[in-house]
């Protein structure tokens, strides 16, 4: 499929429907636009992605906001430097506060009830294989994929566990998935 404004725009339309495969072409598209101008930022990893799964999150749960005139990938670039001011205020006067301010219903706007292609392609691998394969991703993507797929979490038990807000949870759940299915497929095709 070609990536077009056009394609992007629709996408959006799904999006803004509740979509699940929506959200998850939006992030493919958009999250190496977000994090790198992360990383020139904060020139910190793991940084860079702690706060592009911010802005996506952000960005999901608000995206019945978004204005159709304007472009997407600015639109995501001007959340994630707000994010990224915020944090850094936050820093330096030591005030602990919450990242999102999302209501319960806007953050349930991402589904998780249809297994995604991601999902099936998890469930069809030999334990031992798939293990292996986790084993290969960042510590932070572990934990999430053992806590919701072995460990059979909840979203919002999840977000209790590891003390973050549900969209970060659903949006580091998504990386994690398509992650993992990179490296599936990857070790497939070698």
């Amino acid at each position: 499929m070609e990536v077009n404004e056009e394609t992007i725009a629709a996408q959006i339309e799904k999006a803004k429907r509740g979509n699940q495969s929506a959200f998850n072409f939006l992030l493919d598209q958009f999250w190496n636009q977000v994090y790198g101008f992360q990383l020139k930022r904060v020139g910190n990893e793991h940084d860079a992605e702690d706060i592009t799964i911010e802005s996506f999150a952000k960005a999901f749960d608000k995206i019945s906001t978004f204005d159709p005139s304007y472009s997407f990938g600015t639109w995501l670039i001007t959340i994630s430097k707000n994010i990224q001011i915020d944090k850094s205020r936050r820093i330096k006067t030591s005030i602990r506060s919450q990242t999102t301010d999302a209501s319960a219903e806007q953050v349930r706007k991402i589904a998780d009830q249809a297994p995604s292609p991601e999902d099936k392609l998890i469930t069809e691998q030999n334990l031992a294989e798939l293990l292996k394969f986790i084993k290969q991703l960042k510590p932070d993507y572990q934990e999430i994929i053992n806590l919701r797929y072995f460990q059979e979490m909840t979203y919002n038990e999840i977000s209790s566990a590891l003390g973050e807000p549900l969209g970060n949870v659903k949006v580091r759940l998504l990386r994690a998935r398509k992650l993992l299915l990179e490296v599936i497929t990857q070790n497939r095709s070698t």
